[in-house]
């Protein structure tokens, strides 16, 4: 099984896979809209407009399991990030992303870099083929990931 054969669901609770991101380097975030992170928004939609016809996605994952800094519902998460943050990238369903009833594509992403999530705004930067994947912890800056997106998109 490969990271585009999970099942996710998009803000509307409409049922898809990640197929739609293969042969792209994607960027997997869990945001939150109450967050002292939630300011990278702004950064993650620098780096779509920047590199998105360059073959970079960004998808994000809300997630209530930090200190419940994400309670909206979906409409209510999507206004926030467009509102607020001019957000254009894919912002799917609610999902947790730890413990029993974590989401498969995360238990196979923390399963891979052997921890769970820490908090907010941790990132999976995964190559075209699938099968590269880097992961960045909260205090990691979008823009930060310049080089690392630059070198991907090669």
């Amino acid at each position: 099984m490969t990271i585009y054969n999970y099942e996710v669901r998009k803000a509307n609770g409409e049922s898809t896979t990640l197929e739609a991101y293969k042969n792209k380097a994607l960027l997997i975030v869990n945001t939150a809209s109450q967050c002292g992170l939630t300011p990278q928004y702004a950064e993650l939609q620098q780096l779509h407009e920047r590199y998105g016809d360059k073959g970079l996605s960004i998808v994000g994952f809300p997630c209530n399991q930090f200190g419940e800094q994400e309670p909206g519902s979906a409409e209510e998460i999507a206004e926030f990030c467009s509102l607020n943050y001019g957000v254009t990238f894919p912002v799917l369903a609610k999902i947790e992303v730890n413990g029993p009833g974590s989401h498969p594509l995360y238990r196979y992403l923390t399963d891979l870099t052997g921890e769970e999530i820490r908090w907010n705004f941790t990132k999976f930067l995964v190559g075209a083929d699938g099968l590269e994947i880097a992961r960045f912890e909260p205090q990691v800056k979008p823009l930060e990931l310049t080089d690392e997106i630059e070198q991907l998109l090669r």
